[in-house]
């Protein structure tokens, strides 16, 4: 069946990949943003590659911004809501500012809980909904220098369980993915700032810091997420919630 899906942070990276994946499988895309033209690129490209998918301007953060959000999609159907929105900051934590601190927490976890609210109703009116938190590997494993993201996307996967139990009674399920490294801009910008932040060249940082603890030694690719967004969102998977998949190269099997 096919679904409407919102993408948050689907500007760019992973979110417009997914977007441009679950597509191509007949899904029609809410692709949101908080840059309204990079929203429309990924809905033009959808839309170029014979897709259905619609942009809309959006802070993650603010209340009246996700609110005035439902209000303008005028009741139509939200089936799917994947949290990718995200960004990321480098330092140790003597060093990191209170400003990027509270950065972080806002997009990956207030906006998180902020749209998860919204569109919960709707879900339950419907008696159908699957809520798709993007964490990462750091939702499992600590790195040095990355304090307020793996904070937060540990915080992600503990309100994922409890949006799963407060669920349970419907057709609404509430899961986390958890992806090591993802080539992705965000990723990019990772390697250059730990490359600084050790003092080695930006290669060493890939093989030494972000491969090597991955027995396959691959980046995981857009469409190994999108096709586990596609077996959640299936009726086959209305008992698979509040769990954490896993896609990681090996890497928590050591």
């Amino acid at each position: 069946m096919k679904r409407t899906i919102l993408i948050t942070g689907a500007g760019s990276g992973l979110g417009r990949g997914v977007g441009l994946c679950l597509a191509a499988q007949g899904h029609s895309i809410l692709a949101t943003d908080l840059r309204l033209e990079a929203a429309r690129e990924t809905a033009t490209q959808i839309e170029a590659a014979g897709g259905q998918a619609k942009a809309h301007a959006l802070d993650v953060t603010s209340e009246e911004n996700v609110a005035q959000l439902v209000s303008d999609l005028g009741g139509a159907p939200i089936d799917v809501l994947v949290n990718n929105a995200g960004l990321q900051h480098v330092a140790c934590v003597e060093d990191f500012s209170v400003e990027k601190w509270d950065l972080l927490m806002g997009v990956l976890l207030r906006g998180t809980f902020l749209l998860s609210r919204a569109v919960l109703p709707g879900m339950r009116a419907r008696n159908f909904g699957r809520i798709i938190h993007i964490g990462s590997i750091h939702s499992l494993i600590a790195s040095p220098h990355k304090s307020a993201y793996v904070a937060a996307k540990h915080a992600l996967s503990g309100f994922s369980k409890v949006l799963a139990l407060e669920t349970a009674n419907t057709d609404i399920t509430s899961n986390t993915i958890c992806p090591s490294y993802v080539r992705t801009p965000l990723v990019d910008a990772q390697i250059e700032a730990q490359a600084r932040t050790r003092g080695i060249p930006e290669e060493e940082v890939i093989e030494r810091v972000m491969l090597a603890p991955m027995p396959k030694k691959a980046f995981i690719t857009f469409e190994e997420i999108a096709a586990a967004i596609a077996y959640l969102i299936t009726p086959l998977a209305r008992n698979v919630t509040g769990q954490t998949l896993t896609i990681d190269g090996g890497w928590t099997a050591q």
